[in-house]
């Protein structure tokens, strides 16, 4: 059989070897609807939007009757002698009016369901931005595990050509010692770097859910994002959940002040009971009434004071989350060019780093180059292969990192395959309950 026959058979040998792994290789949006779907942090923030929902109900409560039975036992002692009496009834009232504070309410509520979707949104963004800082960490570490085995690989060579060459007398044992520390030095560079990986490894798991198993590469998402910093920086504050969510807000807080106001207007109530005594006697009464607050101890205008203060602090929480969306888009953006331009430099650095190493190889065989130049020169190789991994890490985390802070890092925008949360239908489900103690999911 030829050399090149023999080639093609370890290489298909090889790559049926590899078959299994390859085919269940995970990508970096396998790893995000992954944790889209299981991770903890985002399923109690769900729950937590469920919970805001019935907000709603609660006041919508304010325009619905309240209805009671009640049994009522009397025995009266009047100069000995005992008087027994008993009744049962139903009573029901209802408000006709109080100063539109349920309508505000109810606003108010609604306003703090869409907040709540918003936050929502934010959390879901930082579930898969989180993701891809875990899944670039592995992926970075994994590398330098291969890159810190090759340089053992290099400096075991090293090492034993030294001592070849010392049992001829061509070497000093400063050439043999040499070689010696610095392939032990790689060995425990090696640890450090098998313990940073399984370390990153665990919180891949913790986000996503799953054991990290063959990653494929990472390529930057050019088409999703911006065309210029400019454009990036309106989209962060205008679109970005955190804004939203302050904007909404606001809106919450102004339904609550024109709530707290309501407590000055008027009310109007209607009640009625129906009854039956021990001794057959029917009782049925309606009752209106009509209440005019003029003074309630200072706790009514205290609370619209209190009301206004809040409102102005969601404004100004609006202006600061804008600001820190700002902060955030300008240094991803400045961090992916410069990790960008780093990964060039890197390349070069190591295409140079190789050529200057094969030739100190070659001048050391020749006796122009010590085994410390040897070893230096391999450093470098080393240090430059890492560097790159590092910035290749950087490149794609700060490239999502601006799709977070645009907004934009989100399942459809990304076009994950795993189906989408719709906090609406729950909205939808609960907000005109009259009643009922189980969850819409039957809890």
């Amino acid at each position: 059989m030829s050399i090149v026959k023999k080639s093609f058979a370890c290489l298909a040998i090889m790559a049926v070897a590899l078959l299994p792994q390859t085919a269940s290789a995970e990508t970096l949006y396998q790893a995000m609807a992954k944790a889209y779907e299981n991770n903890p942090d985002l399923n109690a923030a769900r729950a937590g939007l469920r919970a805001t929902d019935e907000g709603v109900a609660l006041a919508k409560s304010g325009y619905r009757p309240t209805i009671a039975a009640e049994a009522i036992t009397t025995s009266t002692n009047t100069n000995g002698f005992v008087n027994n009496s008993a009744s049962v009834g139903v009573s029901i009232n209802q408000t006709l009016f109080d100063g539109f504070q349920t309508r505000n309410n109810v606003r108010a509520a609604e306003a703090q369901v869409f907040a709540g979707r918003e936050n929502l949104r934010g959390t879901e963004i930082d579930i898969l931005l989180a993701t891809v800082q875990a899944y670039a960490n592995v992926t970075r570490d994994n590398q330098i595990v291969e890159y810190r085995k090759q340089n053992i690989s290099f400096l075991q060579e090293q090492f034993s050509a030294a001592r070849a060459r010392f049992d001829v007398g061509e070497s000093t044992r400063t050439d043999v010692s040499l070689a010696e520390a610095e392939l032990a030095g790689a060995r425990a560079s090696l640890t450090a770097a098998i313990a940073q990986a399984k370390s990153s490894a665990a919180v891949y798991a913790q986000i996503v859910g799953t054991v990290p198993n063959n990653l494929s590469a990472v390529s930057l998402p050019r088409r999703l994002l911006p065309g210029s910093l400019e454009a990036a920086v309106a989209q962060g504050t205008t679109e970005h959940p955190a804004v939203l969510a302050a904007l909404f807000g606001v809106d919450a807080a102004g339904y609550a002040v024109k709530s707290e106001e309501g407590a000055f207007l008027p009310g109007v109530r209607v009640s009625g009971s129906v009854s039956k005594g021990d001794e057959g006697v029917d009782t049925a009464q309606v009752q209106a009434r009509l209440t005019i607050p003029i003074y309630q101890g200072g706790a009514a205008s205290a609370s619209v004071r209190q009301a206004k203060e809040r409102l102005g602090q969601q404004r100004i929480l609006v202006d600061s989350a804008r600001r820190s969306i700002e902060q955030s888009v300008v240094s991803s953006w400045t961090q992916m060019e410069a990790s960008l331009a780093t990964i060039e430099a890197n390349r070069s650095q190591i295409s140079a780093a190789n050529l200057a190493l094969n030739g100190v190889v070659e001048e050391r065989r020749v006796g122009q180059r010590t085994t410390l130049d040897v070893l230096n020169a391999q450093q470098t190789v080393l240090t430059a292969k890492e560097g790159l991994s590092q910035s290749e890490r950087n490149a794609i985390v700060a490239s999502f990192s601006v799709l977070a802070s645009t907004g934009k890092l989100t399942i459809d925008r990304l076009g994950l395959a795993v189906a989408n949360y719709r906090p609406e239908e729950h909205y939808e489900a609960t907000k005109d309950r009259w009643y009922g103690l189980r969850t819409v999911d039957g809890r």
